[in-house]
């Protein structure tokens, strides 16, 4: 059984900037830096399009020390895949550069949205970053017809693997509201680019309540096993985001232990409505969680500490 401890809300936009109203959402860690950490997250402005940022804060105060000016990516040229914004996921070493892995959003008439997968490549160590196309890399296919979005990249023996969000499809709930429905997948790369999809499904629905399972977080520990964190929404009783927890032998057939995650929304506060999209890394033998809580971001994110 896992036990987390909050350690306090870190960051919350405020209307920084004109690029920087509101939202911090899926934070992941760019860089670490003694006890700085840098966090990349996505932002909106105030027609709701979505941009990447970052701050720099001390793990051990909490305090930020520094805050990206401008934009590190911004959305696509009009008709791209994400010219309506973009969500960083992740970044990884891909031999002489840093590569980011972010989700591009498309606006829809029929339905809200489609999102698809690109990446931004830094070669100055994260300083900044450029799409080297200005296509996806993981896009809706005959066998997967909604959408991709959230992802997690790894290099493990030999080849990339990434697990990521794939729509099953939408459905329209009593009210007629159109509603997604969307579970994480596995495949693997060569290069990190051209990836090898044979639909194999990861973290499926748990039951008939479930239908949303995002921002899949695998970390590869010392002793083999695979463990990953990840949001799903809803049960019977509860209709919004709460963390999950599972664990595989090989990356690829999963278990489920939602019931050791031990982490829940707070009494009261900024993370008391809804806990989502964890980043879980290590740092001088402590092993820390980054999360977002009420409003898929809108309250910034914070940071606990496993005991």
């Amino acid at each position: 059984m896992q036990k987390w401890k909050k350690l306090g809300q870190v960051f919350e936009p405020k209307n920084n900037s004109d690029w920087m109203v509101t939202h911090a959402t899926v934070p992941f860690v760019g860089k670490i830096y003694g006890d700085s950490i840098k966090v990349f997250f996505s932002v909106r402005n105030s027609n709701q399009e979505s941009s990447i940022g970052f701050v720099v804060f001390d793990i051990n105060s909490l305090e930020i020390k520094g805050m990206s000016e401008t934009p590190i990516l911004s959305k696509g040229e009009l008709g791209c895949f994400d010219d309506s914004g973009v969500m960083g996921c992740c970044v990884i070493d891909a031999g002489n550069v840093e590569r980011m892995y972010y989700i591009g959003w498309n606006l829809g008439v029929t339905v809200p949205f489609r999102n698809s997968i690109g990446i931004a490549e830094s070669k100055d160590g994260g300083k900044t970053f450029k799409k080297p196309f200005a296509g996806p890399i993981i896009e809706r296919t005959k066998d997967e017809p909604h959408f991709v979005a959230s992802n997690c990249v790894i290099y493990d023996r030999g080849q990339y693997k990434i697990w990521y969000l794939s729509c099953t499809g939408w459905f329209r709930d009593e009210t007629g509201k159109v509603i997604h429905k969307y579970h994480i997948k596995y495949a693997e790369s060569s290069d990190g680019i051209e990836w090898n999809r044979e639909g194999v499904v990861a973290i499926d629905y748990l039951n008939e309540y479930e239908y949303a399972i995002s921002v899949p977080r695998v970390l590869k520990d010392q002793d083999g096993l695979y463990r990953m964190w990840f949001s799903s929404r809803a049960t019977k009783e509860i209709p919004t985001y709460r963390i999950r927890y599972a664990e595989s032998k090989d990356g690829i057939t999963w278990t489920r232990k939602d019931e050791e995650v031990g982490m829940d929304v707070s009494e009261d506060g900024w993370d008391s409505e809804m806990i989502c999209y964890p980043f879980v890394f290590d740092h001088k033998g402590q092993r820390y969680m980054l999360y977002n809580g009420n409003g898929y971001g809108k309250t910034g994110f914070g940071l606990a500490v496993l005991e």
